[in-house]
């Protein structure tokens, strides 16, 4: 299903309503249960008067979603499954064509061009979208792409010294670990080729978008650009930064975006809500009024790089993860955030569980050799004074440690889990 990029959001928005009214079984059902007359919604305002979709919805009935048959299927992927099982997504021919317009957009928002050279620390297979996407942006700009895969920092900087790429792709914690590794190996990274480093996957700065710790800790080292993405597999798009660092810039041609309070109300500039996305442009699954379940600040106004888009701040946490923990609602960023403080830390794991009365409890995983009085004194003091309430600490192996965090079959750093 694709749409002239000249028509107007909603022009594609009536295109979509009847697209998916006459090919998903799903919204087929929901307009005939719910007595919904798609031919008064004309403009992106009325898309009040639909649903939502949420992610049970989409687990649900996840293949009643598909509006082509399966034989016209290109890629199979899913989702990465943080807090569920992973939901299958199916795209068409055009579909990973749309995937390689928002990547090819989104590198040029974050000032790339044809004369770049993309050193991709992401995984491309596991069914991951996103691996995909970057690789089929960098063909459509004209960039060159090295396709090297999470982890192996030895083979990342042998890419480097014997590739010159200008731009990493990368989840941000991976880089401490990567400059640790040429700092023990006499590698002089600070005269490499990179220029900059897209971010994905976790946040770099905070809400007033100054650089949260885990920004500070890479760019105190590195003399590089860093550039916060924020996308997912359902939307098929990404919001990226441009050279402002004032928040992900909105492709309208790919999505029309909703930021609503906890009544379903849009909110005001400057405001936090959670992230709603309606998909432009996808044959395969396409979704209406999709929520997120992320949640964060988001800006009418121009940016000062020229663009209108509205903009996303980074994501203050999800509300499927927020935590009830001593009286205090605490999101995993806030903890991410003072662990990220404290360079003796390398590696490190969040457990979210229940005690006994059912009340979350946090857990701080780390390696053994920091297991001193002294340092324990120092987190517990650190954590007091930052958020108020101190996690539990457990020391274990390097090697364990390792073992939890980089499991073989996931397709990120497992930072956070819940049991």
């Amino acid at each position: 299903m694709s749409t002239d990029a000249h028509e107007t959001p909603e022009q594609k928005l009536k295109y979509l309503l009847s697209y998916v009214s006459d090919h998903s079984p799903y919204y087929q059902r929901v307009f005939r249960e719910q007595g919904i007359d798609i031919e008064p919604i004309r403009k992106v305002e009325d898309l009040a008067k639909l649903p939502f979709t949420s992610k049970d919805d989409l687990a649900a009935a996840n293949d009643d979603f598909l509006c082509v048959s399966k034989s016209r299927i290109a890629d199979f992927v899913t989702t990465s499954g943080t807090l569920s099982d992973p939901v299958a997504f199916y795209l068409t021919d055009s579909d990973i064509e749309r995937l390689a317009t928002n990547e090819a957009a989104s590198f040029e928002c974050a000032g790339g061009s044809e004369n770049d050279i993309y050193q991709l620390m992401t995984t491309i297979d596991r069914r991951f979208m996103a691996g995909l996407a970057y690789w089929m942006g960098a063909r459509k700009i004209g960039a060159g792409m090295i396709r090297v895969g999470p982890g192996a920092p030895f083979l990342q900087w042998e890419s480097i010294q014997r590739f010159s790429p200008t731009v990493i792709i990368a989840i941000p914690s991976f880089i401490p670990r990567l400059i640790d590794y040429a700092i023990a190996n006499n590698i002089d990274f600070r005269s490499s080729s990179i220029q900059s480093i897209i971010c994905i996957g976790e946040p770099i700065r905070n809400p007033d978008f100054t650089y949260n710790e885990l920004g500070k800790r890479i760019t105190s080292q590195w003399d590089v650009k860093l550039y916060s993405t924020y996308a997912s597999t359902e939307m098929g798009a990404a919001f990226t930064e441009c050279g402002e660092g004032k928040g992900g810039h909105l492709n309208p041609d790919l999505l029309i975006l909703e930021v609503v309070d906890e009544e379903g109300n849009a909110v005001k500039e400057g405001g936090l809500g959670e992230v709603v996305v309606t998909t432009l442009g996808v044959e395969g699954m396409p979704l209406l009024r999709y929520k997120t379940g992320d949640l964060c600040h988001v800006y009418y106004s121009p940016c000062g790089c020229g663009r209108t888009s509205p903009r996303l701040g980074p994501v203050v946490g999800r509300k499927q993860q927020m935590i009830k923990f001593k009286g205090t609602t605490i999101f995993p960023p806030a903890l991410f955030d003072v662990l990220d403080m404290v360079k003796e830390i390398e590696l490190y794991q969040v457990v979210v569980s229940k005690n006994e009365f059912g009340n979350d409890e946090i857990t701080i995983l780390l390696p053994m050799n920091l297991q001193t009085t002294v340092f324990k004194e120092m987190l517990h003091s650190l954590f007091k004074s930052r958020l108020r309430v101190t996690p539990g600490f457990d020391f274990v192996t390097a090697e364990e440690l390792n073992f939890r965090i980089y499991k073989q079959e996931k397709r990120k750093p497992e930072k956070l889990v819940y049991i």
